[in-house]
């Protein structure tokens, strides 16, 4: 009798006997009693999927691999590694739910940034500015059709910057418990870039436009790679300081880059700090991956919502370059000049994967004219797209807070 007890008990503490949660009588809804029963095996074999993804193809593996990683953990029976006493628990409230490591994310990315491409040609930053259209687009189609929140529209929305720190810190601060599905939709579309975009760039431009060359860009000096991201900044503390905290990280780590003074700190930013909490952020990501949070009708909104943010933003980019290009033609006739034109492809760049949607942009470009290499004229709008979705973050923070 004591030894088949204790047998049943350990049985009873075997991860098998609790993956399979028992029926809760108090659900009548057969599918939704499906999921509650079933629900951490099927997220094991979605977080298997998310690993293959990166491993196998290769879909942002830096931050893929550890946010399936720990999904996995996340959801293991009665370890309770994700709970708020365990190891990725711990991690989650002191990185992500205080908002530290996509800060520091973001300091890596102005260290690793040159924007000398849209110093040298400023009116990119119009296309960077116009592909945060995907945005506020999501955001009122979440609001209006899917039956969102405010914050949770606002969150959703910003899956349309492509931008995966900027997505997570906006969704903690508006929406927490959409976390998982927000961070996995945001960099599974952003690996994704190469395959979303082209055709929308080749709906929204002709034939003519996909070949135009554009002129060299001029040298940009030290000086005034200097002075830029002080200016970013002071605009920023000006006119949006809710977006402080993401510009000021991104500016730090860009004039630890330009200053030249301060190697040993933007080899650090670029390197080790970087892939450091890319590791932590990834896994406490992960942590939120549960059946709960993830197996529900909200996050096949989330998906559909997201590649709708990012056909947008990638839309609202080349729109903005063929805008652009008519007010050139008619100052052209005016001052009696040939027409300087925008290959309108840069417009797509305007999303902040930097620098795979600049890839994009100059491969696309030479499918039409083998000679047109728009590599460093995309990397203008790719860059000024990073600000873009920055300060996106703090409209979103000041209205949906």
């Amino acid at each position: 009798m004591i030894l088949s007890e204790g047998l049943m008990q350990l049985w009873q503490s075997t991860g098998i006997y609790n993956m399979i949660d028992k029926a809760d009588p108090a659900i009548t809804n057969s599918f939704e009693q499906f999921l509650h029963q079933f629900g951490h095996p099927i997220m094991l074999l979605i977080c298997l999927f998310l690993l293959w993804l990166g491993i196998k193809k290769q879909f942002e593996p830096l931050l893929l691999v550890p946010i399936a990683f720990g999904g996995l953990l996340s959801n293991i029976p009665i370890a309770g590694i994700a709970e708020p006493n365990g190891f990725l628990g711990i991690v989650y409230e002191a990185g992500i739910h205080k908002g530290l490591f996509p800060l520091i994310i973001f300091m890596g990315v102005g260290a690793m940034t040159d924007f000398g491409p849209l110093i040298a040609n400023p009116k990119t930053a119009l296309l960077g500015g116009a592909a945060q259209f995907g945005i506020f687009g999501a955001l009122l189609l979440a609001l209006c059709c899917f039956g969102f929140t405010l914050p949770q529209s606002g969150a959703i929305g910003i899956i349309g910057g492509a931008d995966g720190p900027t997505s997570i810190y906006v969704t903690t601060k508006l929406a927490p418990e959409l976390l998982g599905a927000i961070a996995v939709a945001a960099y599974s579309y952003m690996a994704l870039v190469p395959v979303i975009q082209p055709p929308i760039m080749k709906l929204c431009t002709t034939l003519e436009e996909r070949k135009i060359q554009m002129e060299q860009l001029r040298p940009v000096s030290k000086r005034e790679k200097i002075v830029f991201p002080l200016v970013v900044l002071f605009l920023c503390i000006i006119f949006l300081p809710d977006a402080c905290p993401l510009v000021g990280a991104l500016t730090f780590g860009n004039l630890c880059k330009e200053c030249g003074v301060v190697e040993r700190l933007s080899d650090t930013m670029q390197n080790a700090l970087i892939n450091i909490i890319t590791i932590f952020l990834g896994l406490s990501v992960g942590s939120k991956l549960s059946a709960e949070q993830f197996l529900t009708v909200q996050t096949l909104f989330i998906l559909i919502l997201g590649v709708t943010a990012f056909a947008l933003a990638t839309a609202g980019g080349v729109l903005m370059a063929r805008l652009m290009n008519v007010f050139e033609v008619m100052m052209a006739k005016i001052q009696k000049r040939e027409p300087k034109l925008i290959n309108p492809l840069i417009g797509s760049a305007g999303v902040s994967a930097v620098p795979m949607a600049a890839r994009v942009s100059n491969k696309v470009g030479l499918e039409y004219n083998n000679q047109n290499y728009l590599l460093m004229h995309a990397m203008g709008p790719n860059v000024s797209g990073v600000i873009g979705s920055a300060v996106a973050a703090g409209v979103l923070l000041a209205l949906c807070h």
